[in-house]
């Protein structure tokens, strides 16, 4: 059964304790903010409604991301930002990392995000050896010549009997570049790594730690700086967004725009989407669910 089409995000707001929002896609695109969203973060705020932002980036601090966002009309503080790079600090805890030598593929943010958590990054050179290989962003370095060398970082520690620890904040393999143009991202070079070592070590992953959505550690940090698992959250993506939630437990509503022409396949997900929002906008609703 397809599920409800709602023209506002109102009901939701009604059902549920708080929201988890994605931003790309649902807040804002290339060219500034989505309709409608302006309009919810005001509103949020005004009625002191519990939310935060859920994103795979990794790329940027969540102060430069509260910079934009404000920018853009939408006064979203930096505590109520969760990116995948925020989210390295638990998995230096878990893993016990504190001033293991990191290297790190990214921007200069990532590289601040992996210091904060407690790592000692390392140049990438040739004869480098490090504890920890932290794949954060496609950019911030050259390619190809970064890939040859992590390789040949990873053989050599794995050749020794000293695996590495692999990080992956951001598991998305592609980013809408806009007008119909597409670009690989670090979920990509995790995978053409792994590729690499299941040539020479068969059959002994898995091998990265994926952190952001749709795998656990991003909602379990979501869920617990909101203090509730009555959270709805609300994206764009089927694979990330919606997959990630309701395998979390979590309802998930769909942001129809753009999606439109893929809404008939919805009743074959084994995780569909619980709502369908043709607008996130906080309007009335006349056709809005009855709540519980």
């Amino acid at each position: 059964m397809t599920p409800p089409i709602l023209s506002s995000i109102t009901p939701c707001l009604e059902r549920y304790d708080a929201l988890l929002l994605d931003p790309f896609g649902v807040l804002v695109h290339s060219g500034g903010a989505i309709d409608g969203a302006v309009a919810l973060i005001h509103h949020l705020h005004a009625t002191a409604y519990p939310y935060l932002v859920l994103t795979n980036d990794a790329s940027r601090s969540v102060e430069a991301l509260a910079t934009w966002y404000g920018s853009l009309g939408m006064p979203i503080p930096p505590d109520r930002i969760i990116t995948s790079g925020s989210l390295l600090t638990n998995a230096w805890r878990e893993l016990d990392l504190h001033g293991a030598a990191t290297v790190v593929l990214g921007t200069p943010d990532s590289h601040r995000y992996v210091r904060q958590a407690g790592g000692e990054i390392v140049e990438l050179t040739w004869d480098v050896d490090a504890d920890v290989l932290a794949v954060c962003d496609d950019h911030g370095f050259d390619l190809l010549e970064s890939l040859d060398r992590a390789v040949s970082l990873l053989y050599r520690r794995f050749d020794q009997g000293r695996p590495v620890h692999l990080l992956l904040p951001n598991p998305d393999l592609l980013y809408p570049r806009g007008g119909g143009r597409f670009g690989f991202t670090s979920g990509a070079i995790a995978l053409l790594l792994e590729a690499a070592l299941d040539k020479r070590y068969p059959g002994q992953g898995p091998w990265f730690r994926r952190l952001g959505k749709p795998f656990a550690p991003i909602f379990v940090e979501g869920a617990g700086r909101l203090g509730t698992t009555r959270a709805l959250m609300v994206g764009d993506q089927l694979e990330t967004d919606i997959r990630g939630a309701r395998q979390f437990g979590l309802d998930a509503a769909l942001v129809s725009t753009g999606l439109a022409e893929h809404l008939q396949d919805l009743d074959a997900l084994p995780w569909p989407p619980t709502w369908i929002l043709t607008s996130i906008a906080p309007e009335p609703c006349p056709d809005s669910p009855n709540r519980p």
